[in-house]
């Protein structure tokens, strides 16, 4: 088994988004922000080589399917196509035989599929799509506070052409790659878990967006249940620190991996990582 870091895009949020009810005063402190209270996210993908020869991405970014208007509000610092991205990595999109897309938010499917002569067309032609059927329901039908970060044509086409595994419920789906399935950010979120040389490696999405996210109470705002947030991520930190995880973010800008261990009565950062140092 392999892991690779695909970076798709560079861009700002605001930052009390991502750090909800805690005081910019403090983490502000943590992790950094302009003059208008926005904070640099990444789109950091990974890309996984099976023993058995599968090559398996993780999320697919924004794609470039919306308007101006929208991008506008997305301040992109600077992005990649994922055909450009994986061609630097030795790869083509032709390569990829699975796409385990985390939920179906825009930031984390709109590259899944493109505008082509103005049809819709499946960026990776030859992949299964993995996504939580919790996730589906959810997005098919969304809810106000959701709604606007659902399109269907990020996931519709992928249904429409027969490509979309519907996952029920945690477990491994593709070999040496776990399904675990979290429901505070937004329903049936999938973190995908990953054995490579005796280290775990989770891919974190926006269950625990940051290094900064790590402390209990820091929930982003987005999330639409936060108390559940808070419950999972309690029980998974603690998992985590007894295992010896390594937390891959995609939208850390400062930091690609990480350790955690038991502080006192909590669950700290143990060490940071860049994920070259580690595979």
């Amino acid at each position: 088994m392999k892991i690779h870091k695909i970076e798709a895009e560079v861009w700002k949020l605001d930052g009390g988004a991502m750090f909800g009810l805690v005081p910019k005063t403090i983490w502000g402190k943590q992790y950094p922000a302009d003059e208008n209270n926005l904070i640099h996210m990444s789109t950091r993908l990974m890309l996984i080589e099976t023993d058995e020869g599968r090559k398996v991405l993780v999320d697919t970014g924004m794609g470039d399917k919306r308007g101006e208007k929208y991008y506008k509000y997305k301040y992109i610092i600077d992005s990649i196509s994922l055909e450009d991205a994986l061609k630097n990595k030795g790869f083509k999109v032709e390569d990829i035989t699975d796409v385990v897309l985390t939920h179906l938010h825009d930031d984390h499917v709109g590259g899944a599929v493109k505008m082509n002569n103005s049809a819709f067309e499946l960026v990776f032609p030859n992949a299964k799509y993995w996504l939580s059927e919790d996730q589906y329901n959810w997005a098919i039908k969304p809810n106000k506070r959701e709604a606007g970060t659902y399109f269907p044509d990020n996931f519709l086409p992928i249904k429409e052409a027969g490509k979309l595994e519907l996952v029920k419920k945690n477990g491994i789906y593709i070999l040496g790659i776990e399904f675990r399935i979290y429901d505070g950010h937004t329903k049936g979120q999938i973190l995908p878990m990953v054995d490579i040389d005796g280290k775990t490696f989770v891919f974190m999405a926006d269950f625990i967006p940051f290094v900064a996210s790590i402390p209990l109470p820091y929930v982003a705002s987005v999330d639409v249940q936060p108390l559940i947030t808070m419950t999972e991520k309690e029980a998974f930190l603690n998992e985590a620190a007894d295992k010896n995880y390594y937390l891959f973010f995609e939208h850390d800008f400062y930091n690609e991996v990480c350790t955690v261990e038991h502080s006192f009565k909590r669950v700290a950062l143990k060490k940071a990582y860049r994920l070259n140092e580690l595979v």
